[in-house]
């Protein structure tokens, strides 16, 4: 029966890609239909003059969630990738002027912290103790289950364990009672950035990102996060799926409230179950009715979008020992930063932002003694730029790097891209420009969130960040198993009449 049935699979980031292989492995046909001129979505490769830049996520966290997802492809983790733990995890250097590195050995850590703030070992103790609470939880309990309702919620574990997931309680203040200064929040609460939120209005359950990175380490494939990508391309080739490349979708086309074919300008896919990796709201205004919809405009309207981002693609020639792997850089006033996302959308002019330079572990990345460099400025969605201020932004970013870090940038390029919000907006066909999707606010996650499968067109389902359980690499491979269990169900009910 399976072996019979048509998927066709909207967009080829790493949810749908995750999809496609497995429902081919179930057994169906699949097809994958990407408007771009080849896979990865958000985690796309530019190649430029002998450099491979990621072009989106560059952080491989969560090994357990790529080893689970590789286990039900048949395969590991390790035959798919070449892993590398990387030591030190990254270099920060604060808003006091401090170059400090946390190398993920605990006890070198720790006593770090005591340096920049007395007593914090202890906190961080604690503080850890009760992250890997709620990753246990979320992990056991919450991202791997289809959840439709509160009511989905009641189970034993989260009956005994629930309030120990601080849902009610904002990731700033929750931090704030336990750490102090600014130095040792900012250490807590980057990755908030990364989850498309701000401490004050992302629930505390997010601190499970801590235990992710001190206690499960921060790894690196070797080619980069757009390995995931080739090695999940690989996987859906092996089962036989069809990937069309430049084929932008102009209609789902619907009888009877069943999605029944794909459209794009040059070819029409006929579909049994179809899933969208592209954009909810953009896929939803490609259904030929309106009343196949299930969200208004006004509904759109009133949700909170993640950040945008302002990147740099640099390719620098020499070495630049002042950075590591991951580099972040704190600005003296975080919070000013967190207003020019939030409430006074603007260009951030002291802002905090990540460098990543791969070359420090891949040989492959860059030409030889050139270094490879990725930059992002989080910025608020929505943002008006043009040509001019993207160029001349860019050179203001370049300038605080190098007073910040003491590291000479600009007169060594030999490569630089930029990609921006309307950048976002055009390739993606995002919101505003969201580099993201929906921010993780507590009335925009689990239930609240968009549902993976249309209530309006019960054979279309959606995968990725702006659904179940949302943003991130490993949450969107999380996304397409949920939606595998969806589609499993939906055949298991055909077969039945």
């Amino acid at each position: 029966m399976a072996a019979q049935k048509r998927v066709v699979v909207i967009g080829s980031g790493v949810g749908g890609l995750a999809t496609a292989a497995l429902l081919a492995k179930d057994g169906l046909q699949v097809t994958v239909v990407e408007k771009n001129a080849g896979p990865g979505g958000r985690a796309s490769l530019l190649e430029k003059d002998g450099f491979r830049f990621d072009m989106g996520p560059s952080w491989y966290l969560m090994p357990d969630v790529f080893d689970r997802f590789f286990h039900a492809m048949g395969t590991s983790a390790d035959e798919q990738l070449k892993l590398t733990h990387l030591t030190p995890h990254y270099r920060i250097f604060d808003g006091e002027g401090r170059t400090l590195d946390i190398t993920g050995d605990m006890e070198t850590d720790k006593a770090l912290f005591e340096q920049i703030e007395p007593g914090s070992a202890a906190a961080l103790d604690r503080y850890l103790a009760e992250a890997k609470i709620k990753y246990d939880l979320s992990i056991g309990s919450i991202l791997y289950r289809n959840l439709d309702s509160p009511l989905d919620f009641i189970s034993k574990d989260l009956r005994d364990k629930g309030r120990q997931l601080h849902v009610f309680e904002s990731m700033e203040h929750y931090v704030g009672r336990f750490f102090k200064t600014e130095t040792m929040r900012q250490i807590i609460l980057y990755t908030m950035v990364f989850l498309g939120g701000i401490p004050r209005n992302t629930p505390a359950i997010y601190s499970l990102m801590s235990h992710i990175d001190f206690n499960l380490g921060v790894w690196y494939p070797t080619g980069g996060i757009y390995a995931v990508i080739e090695a999940l391309v690989r996987l859906g080739k092996q089962y036989g799926v069809e990937y069309v490349y430049d084929a932008t979708v102009t209609q789902i086309e619907t009888h009877d409230n069943r999605a029944t074919t794909v459209h794009t300008a040059a070819a029409s896919y006929p579909a049994d179950y179809v899933v969208s990796n592209a954009d909810y709201k953009h896929t939803e205004s490609l259904l030929d009715k309106p009343r196949a919809r299930q969200y208004t405009e006004r509904y759109w309207k009133r949700r909170t979008w993640a950040p945008s981002a302002f990147i740099l693609y640099l390719g620098v020639k020499g070495t630049i020992p002042e950075f590591r792997h991951h580099t972040l850089l704190f600005s003296a006033d975080w919070t000013k930063h967190f207003r020019d996302m939030a409430d006074h959308p603007a260009w951030p002019r002291d802002p905090s932002l990540y460098i990543c330079n791969p070359s420090k572990s891949d040989a492959h990345v860059a030409p030889a003694d050139h270094e490879n460099l990725f930059v992002l400025v989080p910025v608020a969605a929505g943002l008006s730029e043009t040509d001019d201020s993207r160029h001349a932004y860019a050179d203001y970013i370049l300038s605080q790097i190098e007073q910040t870090t003491h590291t000479k940038l600009t007169d060594r390029l030999v490569v630089k891209e930029i990609f921006s919000v309307s950048d976002f907006a055009s390739r993606y066909n995002s919101p505003q420009g969201t580099s993201l999707g929906l921010a993780h606010t507590l009335r925009q996650s689990v239930t609240f969130r968009p549902p993976n499968h249309s209530r309006r067109v019960p054979n279309l389902f959606f995968v990725g960040a702006n659904t179940n359980p949302g943003i991130g690499v490993p949450m969107c491979l999380i996304s397409a198993q949920l939606v595998q269990q969806r589609v499993c169900a939906a055949l298991e009910l055909s077969s039945r009449y």
